[in-house]
């Protein structure tokens, strides 16, 4: 039975907890409900710190900055240990465990951006880790029958278990040990389920964990924060501001649908559709988008790696900026947002790429190409080059690209985001606009006009048709294209016979 702690009372934040704690290690990725949330499904958890400082009382408020929008609650259970602990096995791990709590690992999205992944100033602020109120004894639950619970003004958010995690409790520890002493009083945050979302001013989240099918159902009792608006500014002396794009609501929210953003969800063409667009030439759609006013909706400068296969779906965006060494070392490496957006790519989606046209560097390769082929992706439309050309054309998928360049990435761009609106061969695409090419091209259409715009270039392609028989049968272009009223009452009377 591990002893009963002695709390800290000179210190409020602390009472819940048996002493201030040396270092908090949070866990990334470890709920599968979150992990295919996000997308992707890491081989070995990974980790970041978070300070003692950042430790709030079991019933508190939490301040969300001024100049920020996203902060997000993550319902977490708390391991705390209670024994020292360097190089255990994973059999022995939960021994050094001493209690279960509930946590909050509330996080700032506004801030992430130059944090990547360390978390330093998203999570580390004063009140960003609220624990409590009540610890469970480790020794009288099972890791693997714990329950998370977390509630936003009294609608339940978060539910799930830890019977199917991606990494058991025990081997967290025991792979935290490995790496660190972990010693009495430590806290690791073991990561959120599926349902963390923004939380404003006046909201009131409130978390448990219990272990339900144990002797006496033992709980942390209601952990509870209410969200209030903060009055100062950060400045903009001191460093990097605070800011918000679309790829970073959708994270926070949970979904583009929750942060109010258009949907990328639904990647497949309603069939209907998707015919009427592989029949008609992109020529005719942009003849009839120019008539309803749309005449800078081609993607310039790109031409296909299969120029027989016809490209239809919906866009899926990927942004590089200009190449700046420090930004490449923070944002080139590791899983960043091009590995993120072809590991990510859903069935009938096309990944447009926004290299600003230079195509002095490559901007996707043949494993690339074989990710989304196998993702489903329709197809690849980049205003840069492609490298390894002919393993990339060997793939199969349709490819559109500026030419082709033996150089990686990094020689001139940095991957910056992925679904936000970007500008692709001259062209403004933004995600779920669909994407239409041939051999002629690529066009981009506003998915609300496909459906009418599909139908007058369908209808435009019969008349078009008939208007060629009549040429090749002789016929002068005079009054003929375009028709006049007689080729037209003529051309009517063949339609009805049809």
């Amino acid at each position: 039975m591990t002893e009963q702690p002695t709390h800290d009372q000179g210190d409020p934040r602390f009472a819940g907890l048996p002493t201030r704690p040396g270092k908090i290690i949070a866990v990334h990725l470890s709920y599968p409900s979150r992990a295919d949330q996000r997308g992707r499904r890491p081989a070995s958890p990974s980790y970041f710190l978070k300070p003692s400082s950042s430790v709030a009382a079991s019933e508190g408020t939490i301040e969300r900055p001024a100049g920020t929008e996203l902060l997000a609650f993550e319902g977490e259970i708390a391991l705390v240990v209670g024994t020292p602990a360097r190089r255990v096995s994973v059999e022995h791990a939960w021994d050094v465990i001493g209690w279960v709590t509930a946590a909050n690992d509330f996080g700032l999205y506004d801030l992430r951006a130059n944090d990547r992944g360390s978390n330093v100033r998203s999570k580390g602020r004063d009140g960003f880790t609220p624990l409590g109120p009540q610890l469970v004894d480790a020794r009288s639950v099972n890791p693997a029958g714990l329950r998370i619970r977390t509630w936003v003004n009294g609608d339940l958010a978060q539910d799930d278990t830890t019977a199917d995690l991606l990494f058991s409790f025990p081997q967290i520890v025991a792979d935290l040990a490995q790496h660190v002493t972990l010693e009495p009083g430590d806290v690791i945050l073991t990561g959120t389920p599926a349902g963390s979302s923004v939380v404003v001013p006046g909201d009131v989240v409130e978390v448990e964990v219990d272990a339900p099918s144990a002797s006496g159902s033992p709980s942390s009792g209601r952990l509870r924060t209410t969200v209030v608006q903060g009055e100062t500014a950060f400045d903009p002396a001191l460093g990097s501001l605070p800011g918000a794009d679309d790829a970073q609501r959708a994270e926070a929210w949970g979904s583009r649908e929750a942060a109010g953003l258009p949907s990328t969800s639904s990647t497949r063409l309603p069939e209907g559709l998707r015919a009427k667009l592989e029949a008609v030439p992109v020529a005719g759609l942009s003849a009839q988008l120019r008539k309803k006013g749309l005449n800078n909706v081609t993607i310039d400068g790109v031409r296909p790696l299969h120029p027989e296969a016809k490209l239809v779906g919906v866009a899926k965006t990927l942004r590089f900026v200009p190449l700046r060494e420090d930004l490449f070392e923070s944002h080139g490496g590791g899983y960043n947002a091009q590995k993120r957006a072809f590991d990510a790519v859903g069935a009938g989606e096309v990944i447009i790429i926004e290299a600003r046209g230079e195509a002095g560097a490559g901007t996707l390769g043949d494993i690339l190409a074989i990710r989304a082929h196998t993702g489903g992706a329709a197809g690849i439309v980049t205003d840069g080059s492609v490298r390894d050309a002919e393993a990339v054309a060997a793939v199969g998928i349709p490819v559109y690209s500026s030419g082709a360049h033996p150089a990686v990435l990094g020689r001139k761009h940095v991957p910056w985001d992925v679904d936000v609106t970007i500008a692709c061969g001259g062209t403004t695409v933004q995600p779920g606009d669909i994407i239409v090419g041939d051999a002629d091209g690529v066009i981009v259409i506003p998915p609300a006009l496909a459906e009418e715009v599909a139908d007058a270039a369908l209808a435009q392609e019969d008349a078009d048709g008939w208007i060629a028989k009549q040429v090749a049968a002789g016929n002068q272009l005079e009054g003929l294209f375009p028709m006049n009223a007689g080729w037209k009452a003529r051309y009517r009377d063949w339609r009805d016979t049809q």
